[in-house]
């Protein structure tokens, strides 16, 4: 089952985890988040960066039914260790939802090593479109517990 996210991030929040935002702005590491839970089917209109979870089983079958646009936000050290086939690699701090092409029409998913950073993106990503953002519950660390591969970059 889906769970859905509305992580409810104040401006000044989400600007220090941006692109420029400095070291001071961030305190020298990322902004916690506050998440609010509802479940599918809730009325979350009104609510400001929804992010829905999707598990690794979940994923996987989206993959196979549709082309997605997996977005791998670690760091380049975490992406030595492997990626997601097909994902590209935007970290978190250089993130930018408004420099992303969005022509193709494909569903962006987006994915951390836990989740807590996919979390942030996605709450900036579903800012920035006005609709609902994805990305992978537990990260590639639940991915590859589910048993599923991961490529080497």
């Amino acid at each position: 089952m889906r769970r859905v996210y509305a992580l409810l991030l104040p401006a000044a929040a989400l600007a220090a985890c941006a692109p420029g935002g400095s070291e001071s702005e961030r305190g020298g590491s990322l902004v916690p988040f506050e998440v609010a839970r509802a479940q599918p089917g809730d009325d979350v209109a009104g609510l400001q960066g929804v992010v829905t979870e999707v598990s690794p089983e979940e994923l996987r079958a989206m993959m196979d039914r549709e082309d997605l646009r997996l977005i791998d936000v670690r760091t380049a050290e975490e992406v030595a260790e492997g990626m997601i086939e097909g994902a590209e690699h935007i970290p978190l701090d250089r993130f930018d939802p408004a420099a992303l092409d969005y022509s193709d029409g494909r569903r962006i998913v987006l994915y951390c090593r836990s989740g807590r950073r996919s979390g942030i993106a996605g709450s900036a990503l579903a800012l920035h479109l006005a609709k609902p953002a994805m990305h992978l519950a537990g990260g590639i660390k639940a991915w590859r517990q589910a048993g599923y591969p991961v490529s080497a970059r």
